[in-house]
């Protein structure tokens, strides 16, 4: 890999896999879903002034404008909420390795939904992934107790990676429809910002604002540099090296969540979970390996 594509590689890594920690910094004093708005409005707004600094300005069909608020609820909504409220139950580095599943998720869904074929190797590699993700949760499956909140933070992660799977497959069938990869994540961030705060104003949560260093470093990191920054390597190296080869990058998110969760939250390795995770990247591993997969089936994973 050439040294101008390592560095977007690795630039990509260490932001993705470090906005899983920042994460924890916007939970406590601001309800998790106005945390969002604020994180987004930024980072829409960044977004959408990119696209006119391109010249790419949208102008958008209603049809086209359907699809992106189908993109902003999965990718940008529902992802997100979920994801907030499990970083509350779990360390960041779990939720990590909790979304490192999406890889099976796009590739299964691609199949249900675009008729891609199934190899036998994927179907491995999930296995493989499944069977790594019981051995890290190994002590809250042994209880099965919808009280642990461990469990319940597992079951969220799942159910938002889910989220930003379909939200994956909505965004390349929208590039395929010739929308532009910037200012549609801008226009449907935009989207998904205001359906969180709709959200927001339906069930009472209060719009306030932490005024704290670490809320707003932690803010300006997840909206410049994990929704802006991070997005434009992925997106310059998928198009440089496929994105089949630009996939590999989400294998190693969970190791660089793990490192930072043991340093500054403590987390405890135990032997289930080593194997287990060594089992997740293996599967992962897996599932890319040539021979090629189409590129709609690893798109990009969601902005975390």
């Amino acid at each position: 890999m050439p040294s101008g594509n390592a560095l977007l590689y690795i630039t990509t890594v260490l932001i993705w896999g470090s906005t899983w920690f920042a994460i924890e910094f916007q939970l406590g004093v601001v309800d998790p879903a106005v945390s969002l708005v604020w994180r987004f409005s930024l980072a829409a707004t960044l977004m959408l002034g990119w696209a006119a600094l391109r010249r790419e300005w949208p102008r958008y069909t209603v049809r086209q404008h359907a699809w992106l608020v189908a993109l902003g609820f999965c990718l940008f909504g529902a992802n997100y909420m979920l994801f907030y409220v499990a970083t509350g139950l779990l360390t960041s580095g779990l939720v990590a390795v909790s979304f490192s599943t999406i890889v099976g998720f796009n590739i299964l869904f691609g199949a249900l939904f675009f008729g891609q074929p199934v190899r036998g190797r994927v179907v491995a590699g999930a296995v493989m992934g499944l069977a790594g993700i019981a051995l890290v949760f190994l002590p809250e499956l042994q209880h099965l107790s919808l009280e642990d909140k461990a469990l319940r933070g597992l079951l969220l992660c799942l159910l938002a990676t889910v989220a930003a799977s379909f939200g994956n497959l909505i965004s390349g069938r929208n590039q395929r429809q010739g929308i532009a990869v910037v200012p549609g994540t801008g226009v449907a961030m935009a989207y998904g910002t205001g359906l969180i705060a709709l959200f927001a104003l339906a069930t009472g949560r209060t719009f306030s604002i932490d005024l704290s260093a670490p809320y707003l470093l932690s803010l300006a990191y997840l909206a410049v540099f994990g929704s802006v920054v991070a997005f434009w390597c992925y997106l310059t190296l998928l198009g440089r090296i496929g994105a089949d080869r630009a996939a590999y990058a989400s294998v190693l998110f969970p190791v660089v969540a793990l490192a930072l969760s043991t340093f500054f939250e403590g987390y405890v390795w135990t032997v289930p979970a080593v194997l287990g995770l060594a089992l997740v990247l293996g599967g992962n591993l897996l599932v890319l390996s040539r021979p090629k997969l189409r590129p709609q089936a690893v798109l990009a994973p969601a902005i975390e």
